[in-house]
């Protein structure tokens, strides 16, 4: 050990002064009563680096499965809406083979091929004046002033048959921008399901966006008219089914008027000519 000391000093002599006056300080400190207010501060202070040390350690060991986990369960999310997931689903085995990512350019409703689909995050991108655009205050209903320029969009598909479309929703409710998908049918018009699976709204009033009694009273609703306008939408007291315009109504959530309208805004918005309107023509005119 000594000799591996000499020959350290013998490279580095700088190096070297440095450790011989920590271990003179630390022969100091360590000589201390136990009592010592000087003692116990720096071995404190030596436990909260070593502690940070270890926690800086695991957190750059751990992102790689932190990434896949939340690659996971942004899966588990889309197949959820999807109809797709039960119990014991193998996740990654279920979407490969039913799911189709693809990116589209909300101005053109074009798909993009230029960009690495696996790779895309749209809400940093939303968050990146490089990739994103700023919202006109008129024209933001949803409350989230800034948008990507490419978003993602999911396919379902048995064998080479469109099944469904799943498109990626956001928006402002009472407390917090809610983030979900929206799946229609292969008509781009008929709603699946819905899924606003990150949300902060209050429990058992606006954060109901997740039961699924609510979630369910949107399967088969429409989000256009016969004018091509969006007119899905959440009605306050319950929807009267004898009305022909109640294909397009969904029972808002009882004691939770602005996240209901919150919910309407972000369907309002996506749905119109500033978000997929434009890509889900496309969809219609291709068949």
């Amino acid at each position: 050990m000594l000799n591996a000391e000499k020959k350290t000093c013998k490279y580095n002599e700088q190096l070297c002064k440095y450790y011989e006056q920590f271990r003179v300080y630390a022969d100091r400190i360590l000589a201390l009563s136990n009592d010592s207010l000087e003692k116990t501060v720096n071995v404190a202070l030596a436990l909260c680096l070593v502690c940070a040390v270890l926690v800086s350690i695991a957190t750059v060991a751990l992102r790689p499965l932190q990434g896949y986990n939340k690659a996971l369960d942004m899966k588990k999310n889309i197949l959820d809406v999807a109809g797709l997931l039960e119990e014991g689903t193998d996740i990654d085995q279920a979407f490969a083979e039913r799911i189709e990512s693809k990116i589209v350019d909300l101005r053109t409703g074009d798909y993009v091929d230029n960009i690495n689909v696996d790779e895309y995050d749209q809400r940093k991108a939303a968050k990146d004046p490089a990739q994103n655009e700023l919202i006109p205050v008129e024209k933001d209903i949803a409350s989230i002033r800034q948008k990507a320029k490419y978003t993602k969009v999911f396919l379902v598909k048995k064998g080479d048959q469109l099944q469904s479309i799943i498109l990626p929703i956001n928006g402002y409710g009472l407390w917090s921008t809610m983030y979900g998908f929206l799946a229609l049918e292969a008509d781009a018009q008929t709603v699946q399901s819905i899924n606003l699976y990150d949300q902060g709204e209050t429990p058992g009033l606006g954060g109901e966006v997740v039961n699924p009694n609510w979630r369910a009273l949107w399967k088969g609703k429409k989000v256009y008219s016969d004018k091509g306008e969006v007119a899905l939408t959440l009605v306050k007291g319950g929807v009267d089914s004898s009305r022909p315009d109640s294909v397009y109504k969904v029972d808002g959530l009882a004691g939770a008027t602005l996240t209901s309208r919150g919910v309407s805004n972000l369907i309002q918005y996506w749905m119109g000519t500033e978000g997929f309107a434009t890509y889900l023509n496309k969809i219609r005119k291709n068949g």
